[in-house]
C-alpha cells in the first residue's frame, strides 16, 4: 500500500491496542504501542532510500528482503526495543506484541496488490502479487480517516476499530470474488491463457489485465465486468543471442526482468547503435506502458547506457539514457 495508508493503519492498530487491557490501563504503555504502531508499520518500506542510489538497486530490492520473513521478525524486536530504550519501565512484550502485528500487516496487505512482495523469502523468490486491492484505496483510506476522526470526537478507540477492520475483511473478501469473476471469464474467452495479471485501479468498477496465452500477450480493461481487449502482441521467447545475452547482463534489464513477470521486448537499430527495450505490460496507462527498461548497445557490442523505471515520454526516457552512467 502507498505511505499514507500505512501510516493511519499504524494509527489505527494503536486505537485497537486499547483492547488489550495492559495498554488500556497504562498511558505510557498506549503511547509507547501507538509509536511502535505507527514505526512497525512503516519499517518495511525503509528500504525506498534505496532510490537514492539508483532504480535498478531500488526495483530489485523493494518489497524484496525487508518484507520477507527474518526481516518481519526482526522488525518487530527492532522497533520495539528502541521504544522500550527510552520507557524501560513498560511492559516490554505487550510493546512487541502490537509491533510486530503492525510490521505483519504491512507485509500482509501489499502482497494483495499488482506491485507485491517476496514475502515468502528465503523459502522462495518468487514475487508474491494477487492483484485485487490498489495500491491506494480511497475505500481503505476513507474508512480510516473517518475512524480517526470518530476517535477525536470521542469514540471508544478499541471498538471502533474492531467495526471498522471487520468491514475491511468483508471488502477484500469481496474485491477477491471480483477478481475471480474476471479471471473465469478472461479463462473462457481464452482457453489457452497460462498468466492473468489483474491491477485494480482507484475506480471500484474498473480494471486492468494482462493476458499471457500460450502464443500472444493481451492487453484489456474491464469495467463494469466487461473485458475490452485494447492491445494485443506475439509471444516471442528471448532469443539466444550475443545482443540479447549481452543486454540481459546489464544491470538495469536484469533488475527489471527479476521483476516483471509479463513483458514483451524489441530491437531497434540506429547508426552507431542497437537499442533492446523491454515494456512491462501490467500497467498500461492512456495507451502508454510506463515501466519499461532499455539498454543502448554500440557496433563493438558494448554497453553505452541503460536506463529502467517509470517513464511517461520518450523524450524523457532518451534524456535519461544520454545522462545515465555507465554500467560497466
Amino acid at each position: 500500500m502507498d505511505t499514507g495508508t500505512h501510516v493511519v493503519m499504524g494509527i489505527a492498530l494503536g486505537g485497537l491496542a486499547t483492547l488489550d487491557p495492559a495498554v488500556n490501563s497504562d498511558p505510557t504503555l498506549f503511547n509507547a504501542v501507538l509509536v511502535g504502531t505507527i514505526v512497525g508499520s512503516q519499517a518495511p518500506d525503509f528500504d525506498t532510500i534505496l532510490k537514492f542510489k539508483n532504480n535498478a538497486v531500488y526495483i530489485r530490492n523493494h518489497r524484496g528482503v525487508t518484507h520477507s520473513v527474518p526481516a518481519v521478525l526482526m522488525w518487530g524486536i527492532a522497533v520495539s526495543s528502541v521504544i522500550h530504550a527510552f520507557v524501560p519501565h513498560i511492559d516490554y512484550l505487550h510493546l512487541w506484541a502490537w509491533t510486530f502485528l503492525a510490521v505483519i500487516i504491512h507485509v500482509l496487505v501489499d502482497i494483495f496488490n499488482a506491485y507485491g512482495t517476496q514475502a515468502y523469502r528465503p523459502f522462495t523468490d518468487k514475487w508474491v502479487a494477487h492483484g485485487f486491492i490498489n495500491t491506494f484505496d480511497p475505500f481503505i483510506f476513507s474508512l480510516h480517516v473517518a475512524g480517526i476522526i470518530a476517535w477525536i470526537l470521542g469514540a471508544t478507540p478499541g471498538y471502533t476499530w474492531l467495526i471498522i477492520y471487520s468491514v475491511i475483511l468483508l471488502y477484500y473478501i469481496k474485491r477477491y470474488i471480483d477478481k475471480r469473476e474476471i479471471v473465469k471469464k478472461i479463462h473462457d474467452y481464452y482457453p489457452t491463457t497460462e498468466k492473468i495479471a489483474t491491477s485494480p485501479t482507484i475506480k471500484q468498477n474498473e480494471w486492468r489485465v494482462a493476458i499471457t496465452t500460450d502464443t500472444m500477450f493481451y492487453v484489456g480493461s474491464v469495467e463494469n465486468g466487461h473485458i475490452q481487449i485494447v492491445d494485443e502482441f506475439e509471444k516471442i521467447p528471448l532469443p539466444d543471442s550475443p545482443l540479447i545475452n549481452l543486454a540481459k547482463e546489464d544491470h538495469n534489464v536484469s533488475a527489471f526482468l527479476s521483476f516483471s513477470p509479463v513483458y514483451r521486448w524489441e530491437i531497434n537499430d540506429y547508426d552507431d547503435f542497437t537499442e533492446v527495450r523491454f515494456i512491462d505490460l501490467r500497467y498500461r496507462s492512456k495507451g502508454h506502458y510506463p515501466f519499461v527498461a532499455v539498454v543502448h548497445i554500440d557496433d563493438n557490442m558494448r554497453i553505452m547506457s541503460s536506463y529502467t523505471g517509470w517513464i511517461f515520454s520518450e523524450q524523457k526516457l532518451q534524456n535519461k539514457l544520454l545522462v545515465s552512467d555507465s554500467p560497466i
